[in-house]
């Protein structure tokens, strides 16, 4: 048999108080922020879709696939964005000077780095060629008619 003690104890923890605030805390910045970039963007949107067409579904399919994989690989590498703009600074000042510094280039032979470094150059330079590609719309020269 239950108990009365038992049966208010579980009712007293369960059941909101009287005058208890329940109101909701007000917005943060960044939320404000993101709810304007979102009205914005859905309007820009709207608009895109209207010049998409019978393609719409598969484009949007397919960003939605690429967001996802974007996601899983942001949190497997634990990236995220710089803090400051002084820490872009920062990291292209250090290239730079890296980058023209004839003893970088020197330990990076004698160490084997040069290796490393070749393989990252062909990296960026194929990312840029592929972003040349997807720009003119044809693998080879521009299409002029």
């Amino acid at each position: 048999m239950l108990r009365v003690s038992a049966l208010r104890s579980a009712l007293r923890t369960t059941a909101p108080r009287r005058g208890a605030a329940t109101s909701t805390p007000p917005p943060s910045p960044l939320a404000e922020a993101q709810k304007k970039a979102q009205d914005l963007l859905s309007a820009v949107g709207g608009r895109l879709s209207g010049l998409l067409g019978s393609y719409q579904q598969p484009v949007r399919y397919n960003l939605s696939v690429a967001r996802e994989v974007f996601k899983h690989i942001y949190t497997a590498e634990r990236l995220q964005p710089p803090r400051s703009l002084d820490a872009v600074r920062s990291a292209y000042s250090t290239l730079f000077a890296r980058g023209s510094s004839v003893t970088f280039w020197r330990e990076a032979v004698r160490s084997g780095e040069w290796a490393r470094i070749g393989v990252y150059a062909v990296e960026a330079y194929g990312v840029f060629k592929i972003g040349e590609i997807v720009g003119r719309r044809s693998l080879v020269g521009y299409n002029v008619q």
